[in-house]
C-alpha cells in the first residue's frame, strides 16, 4: 500500500516520520535542519511536513507548530525541581517549545525508554539530579536523542553537556562565613556519598578548613542523604559527642531545617548556641524560624540554561562547553551568629 496518510488531527512528528517510512529522530532533523539526511529522505520528509501544515524554518528545514521535550527527574519530591522546571518551562515558552515532565523510568539499559521518548516525537531531553548509565546514553544517542544533564548523581561522560551550580565554590563560602565568626568546631551534614555536587560541596567545605589552620575532623562530618528526617538523626550525634560542634554546614536547606529541629529538641538556640548554613535558598528558607542563612543556587538560571543547550543539540550547533556551572551566593539571614563566649 505504500506510506501511510497523515490525518489533521495527528499533525505530530511520530505521524509524519510513520507516513515518510522512517524515525522521528530523522523527521527531527530535518525539522531542525541538520545536514545529516539523505537528500532523497529529506525532500520526502519536508514534502510532508508542508502537506499537513508545518511550517517554514528557513533553507532546508522545516518546523512543527508544536515542538516537545522531556523534562525528567530522578522524583518530584524536591522542592528545587519545582524551581527549575520553572526556568525551563520560561526558556521553552520563549522558544516555542512544550515541556513534559515526568520521573525517570526503572530501565536501566534505556532501550524501552528511548523507544518511548522516539515514538512520542520529543525532540530532546532534559534529566535533572539523575544517574545515566552508559547503556542509556548509548541507546539516546543511536535514536538520535540530545540529553542534557542537570546535577547529575554520577559524573556525566564529556559527550553529555551538563550544567550546575559551583558547589565547590559554595561549600567554601558557606564554611568561610563560619570561620569568619569565629567558629572553629564546624560539622557538615552532606548529602548522598555519591552524588557529584555533594563531593564538590564537601570539598569546598575541608578546603575552607584547611586554609583557615583548622584540620578538618572526621568526626563532625555525618551523612544526612540531602532530607529532614537523617539531618535530624546526624545532628543529635554531633550534640552528643564530648566537644560538640558551635556550628554546622548543611548540604541543603531541607537538612538545615533538620538540624534546626534537632537543635530545638536538644535545647540549643539558634543562632546564640549553634550557627546553620544551609544550600540552595528554597523559598522555605527566608520564612523559616530563625530565616536560614543559605548559599543561593540560581536555579532559575539553571533551568534556563539548560533548555537553551538543550535546543542548540537539537539544531546541530556547537556548543562553548559541555559543563556549564554557574556562580552561587551567600545569603545571610539570622541562622549564623558569633559562637557562644563560653566555647
Amino acid at each position: 500500500m505504500g506510506k501511510r496518510a497523515v490525518t489533521r488531527s495527528r499533525t505530530t512528528l511520530t505521524g509524519v516520520a510513520e507516513a515518510a517510512g522512517v524515525s522521528v529522530a530523522t523527521v527531527s532533523k530535518v525539522v531542525n535542519g541538520r545536514s545529516d539526511v539523505s537528500p532523497e529522505t529529506r525532500a520526502r520528509v519536508e514534502q510532508l511536513l508542508v502537506e499537513h501544515d508545518y511550517v517554514a524554518r528557513g533553507p532546508g528545514g522545516a518546523q512543527s507548530p508544536v515542538r516537545t521535550i522531556d523534562l525528567t527527574f530522578d522524583a518530584l519530591v524536591n522542592p528545587n525541581n519545582l524551581v527549575i522546571a520553572q526556568g525551563v518551562t520560561q526558556a521553552a515558552a520563549e522558544a516555542g517549545v512544550d515541556v513534559v515532565l515526568g520521573t525517570a523510568p526503572d530501565d536501566p539499559l534505556g532501550a524501552a525508554w528511548a523507544r518511548k521518548i522516539t515514538n512520542a516525537g520529543r525532540e530532546g531531553l532534559i534529566l535533572v539530579t539523575s544517574v545515566l548509565t552508559a547503556p542509556q546514553r548509548a541507546q539516546f544517542a543511536q535514536a538520535g536523542i540530545p540529553v542534557v544533564l542537570i546535577d547529575p548523581t554520577n559524573v556525566p561522560d564529556e559527550s553529555v553537556p551538563s550544567i550546575g551550580a559551583t558547589n565547590f565554590t559554595g561549600g567554601m563560602t558557606a564554611t568561610q562565613h563560619l570561620l569568619e565568626l569565629g567558629h572553629r568546631r564546624i560539622a557538615m551534614i552532606e548529602g548522598p556519598h555519591d552524588a557529584v555536587c555533594n563531593t564538590a560541596r564537601l570539598h569546598g567545605y575541608q578546603a575552607a578548613l584547611t586554609a583557615a589552620g583548622v584540620t578538618p575532623d572526621p568526626r563532625l562530618i555525618k551523612r544526612g542523604d540531602f532530607r529532614f528526617e537523617p539531618a535530624h538523626r546526624a545532628a543529635l550525634e554531633l550534640f552528643a559527642l564530648e566537644d560538640p560542634p558551635t556550628a554546622v554546614f548543611a548540604g541543603n536547606d531541607q537538612s538545615a531545617f533538620g538540624v534546626i529541629e534537632a537543635a530545638r529538641r536538644h535545647g540549643l538556640r539558634v543562632p546564640e548556641d549553634l550557627s546553620i548554613v544551609g544550600f540552595d535558598d528554597t523559598g522555605a528558607a527566608s520564612t523559616s524560624a530563625p530565616p536560614l542563612t543559605t548559599v543561593r543556587q540560581p536555579l532559575v538560571e539553571i533551568g534556563r540554561a539548560a533548555l537553551r543547550t538543550l535546543l542548540r543539540l537539537i539544531a546541530g550547533e556547537p556548543l562553548d562547553s559541555h559543563r556549564v556551572e554557574l556562580a552561587t551566593q551567600l545569603v545571610v539571614r539570622s541562622s549564623t551568629a558569633p559562637p557562644p563566649a563560653a566555647s
